[in-house]
């Protein structure tokens, strides 16, 4: 590493598909920072900030709200100019800058555009990227969420060279993956050693260059593993392909769409999981993520889904008189039925 960079912060850019745990990684990185400060920039598909209300009641001695920023207004890779550099150099101005910052993107970020925005000249000569950590949900690569038949697909397109097999998921999933410097396949403990190796191969197959993989479950690894790679990822963008190169940086997200459901007070925390699970199955719900009040429960419950895998936690109290009223982020491919889906998730506590 040279002189020039370590004289400058470096920053983690932790990216990986929806629902795949990349807050649940960064969580685990604040709970063993050990008094580093650590500066973490949040960014979301959609207008709520679930993933940000989660790091700020994580209750980690030394994690201060005001070290945790928040961008829901857009996706990073979208609002470079705008957004995310106005941040970057407000973290830098502080009377006590962070020792490293720690960037969380949206679901359906692509981290090249963001790798660009490094090379600006407002930040270029005082922040670095110290690698780009890719985090795999192993249980959807093993469900085919992402897959396309290479073979088929060319064949496809041998018949009939008009047809668009564009897959929105599949893009993006790859160029997650071809930005990486560290894939970490997370949710190991759901699949059988035969499963993980047939998940291990096709991540493999993907990524275009030899890239270290590491298992995990919960998001539990080493922060010593993923910080200090030392990579300088924004002056090796050739080594990084994207779907996207060609368009020269602008991506829009029409293949996807999100909105806000208020949901009621919940009868019982299994009866409501039974709600969004059948929820996500009728009408093929990416991601789900939100909170919820359960009756009698002085606690706020948390939910968040892939599909319909769904986990839950009481993460902390309900104000005291507050509205025993949840909310819950749906986010799906474009054409989802809204209001089916607010209908659907409109009953609560009998």
């Amino acid at each position: 590493m040279s002189a020039a960079s370590l004289s400058r912060v470096p920053v983690t850019i932790i990216t990986g598909f929806l629902g795949a745990g990349k807050t649940t990684l960064l969580r685990h990185i604040l709970h063993k920072a050990q008094g580093h400060r650590i500066a973490v920039v949040v960014n979301e598909f959609g207008s709520l900030g679930i993933d940000g209300e989660i790091l700020r009641g994580c209750g980690i001695e030394g994690c201060r709200d005001d070290d945790i920023v928040e961008l829901t207004n857009g996706c990073l890779c979208c609002t470079v100019a705008d957004d995310f550099l106005p941040t970057m150099e407000a973290l830098l101005d502080r009377a006590d800058p962070p020792e490293h910052v720690v960037i969380e993107t949206s679901g359906l970020a692509l981290p090249k555009p963001l790798l660009k925005a490094f090379g600006w000249p407002t930040v270029r000569n005082r922040m670095t990227v110290d690698g780009v950590i890719t985090v795999v949900d192993a249980p959807a690569i093993a469900t085919g969420r992402f897959a396309d038949d290479p073979d088929a697909v060319a064949q496809q397109r041998a018949a009939d060279p008009s047809l668009d097999h564009d897959n929105p998921l599949a893009e993006v999933f790859e160029d997650q993956l071809n930005a990486a410097d560290l894939i970490v396949l997370n949710k190991t403990d759901l699949l059988s050693a035969e499963e993980l190796a047939q998940v291990e191969a096709e991540v493999r197959r993907l990524s275009p260059r030899p890239i270290k993989i590491i298992r995990a479950t919960e998001g539990k690894v080493d922060p010593a593993v993923l910080l200090g790679l030392g990579a300088a990822a924004e002056a090796d963008l050739d080594a990084r392909p994207s779907h996207h190169d060609a368009e020269d940086g602008e991506h829009e997200h029409d293949d996807f769409e999100s909105f806000v459901v208020p949901v009621p007070e919940q009868a019982s925390v299994e009866d409501f999981l039974t709600q969004l699970q059948d929820v996500a199955a009728t009408f093929d719900v990416l991601r789900m993520k939100g909170f919820a009040s359960v009756y009698g429960k002085p606690m706020r419950l948390a939910v968040q889904g892939v599909g319909t895998r769904f986990r839950h936690e009481f993460d902390q109290p309900l104000p005291a008189g507050a509205e025993r009223s949840g909310r819950i982020v749906v986010i799906g491919q474009k054409g989802l039925n809204e209001a089916g889906i607010r209908a659907a998730l409109s009953h609560g506590a009998a």
